[in-house]
């Protein structure tokens, strides 16, 4: 099956999130969108290249377009991770110098690297020789007491010279210093308004704006306006329907809405195949959890998932059953 460039994706993407985009919950976003490009949890090129921790790179054929995030900051280092992520299979290597963790920072990599943009681009060059997919970029605005509007033209140059031709900006600072990495997702004020301004610095390079997007129609309005792409991130993961199940029509004008009860009935076979690899069900249905949010029954089914996915030979039974309370409640509804 041919799949979509992962440079025409990127019109959507979901953002790479730590302990939540593994390759059970790309593959639930999958099933609601064809066309959307997926990001993997954060993968250290220490991890692949010293730990040898290849079980990272997991994934599933149909999850294409399927992007790795590496985080790291040694180029011949990084360079030797996008080479083993390449031969994995991966679509596109995506340099993470936006994540504001303590333990990222100790490993200098992350939001740290916006301090170092000359080091950043020598890791690019480095991995865009190593591999022939295309290498990216997610970063801040800024850090610290920097000013977004002096350091992120400069960044941002020195990507383009690198070679880059695709960023992701999450439009907050990162506070290294005094927030927690939760904080940081919510406290620094977005400021969407100079990611618009880059894409006029910057014409040619392909600009993804992220941070507090929380419907498709504010996606919509961000394309509209003259952005290349919207990377969604916990409102892709807490409310996948609402973002993912029209987004082949919306955004990419192709194919067909997909709901959540087909996107649950997709997971079936699929939850049979993990638990037949030794797997066990909540590894897959706490992804599951947030499919119906906002509709009637929607919490009968979050409370049968969480209560009972634990249990010892819970499967696939219990994902039916837990069905049950969105579609009595959608009967009810309609009666």
């Amino acid at each position: 099956m041919t799949h979509t460039s992962a440079a025409r994706a990127a019109k959507l993407s979901v953002a790479p999130m730590m302990d939540w985009t593994d390759r059970h919950c790309r593959y639930l976003h999958r099933l609601l969108s064809a066309h959307v490009l997926l990001y993997t949890e954060m993968v250290t090129s220490p991890a692949l290249v010293r730990g040898g921790a290849l079980h990272l790179l997991d994934h599933h054929g149909d999850e294409h377009p399927v992007a790795l995030q590496l985080g790291g900051s040694d180029p011949t280092e990084l360079a030797q991770a996008a080479r083993i992520g390449a031969a994995a299979g991966y679509d596109e290597i995506n340099l993470n110098v936006g994540c504001p963790s303590d333990r990222v920072q100790s490993g200098t990599f992350g939001a740290v690297l916006m301090r170092q943009p000359a080091l950043v681009a020598d890791c690019v060059r480095a991995m865009q020789d190593a591999v022939d997919i295309e290498v990216t970029v997610k970063c801040r605005i800024g850090v610290d007491e920097q000013n977004p509007a002096d350091v992120l033209p400069e960044f941002l140059s020195q990507m383009v010279g690198a070679g880059v031709e695709r960023v992701a900006i999450h439009a907050r600072k990162a506070w290294l210093q005094g927030l927690s990495p939760k904080e940081n997702r919510d406290i620094p004020p977005l400021d969407y308004d100079l990611v618009r301004q880059m894409k006029g610095l910057f014409p040619n390079l392909h600009i993804s704006v992220n941070g507090g997007i929380t419907s498709l129609e504010q996606a919509v309005e961000f394309l509209d306006g003259g952005l290349d792409g919207v990377m969604v991130g916990r409102a892709a993961y807490h409310q996948p329907s609402d973002i993912l199940s029209t987004a082949d029509r919306r955004i990419y004008g192709t194919g067909t809405d997909t709901s959540a009860e087909q996107a649950v009935a997709g997971m079936l076979p699929y939850i049979e195949a993990h638990l037949t690899d030794g797997g066990r069900l909540h590894q897959v249905t706490r992804h599951m959890l947030g499919l119906f949010a906002g509709r009637p029954g929607a919490r009968g089914w979050r409370r049968a998932l969480s209560e009972g996915a634990h249990r010892d030979g819970a499967g696939p039974e219990l994902v039916e059953q837990a069905l049950t309370h969105i579609t009595q409640a959608t009967q009810a509804q309609s009666a």
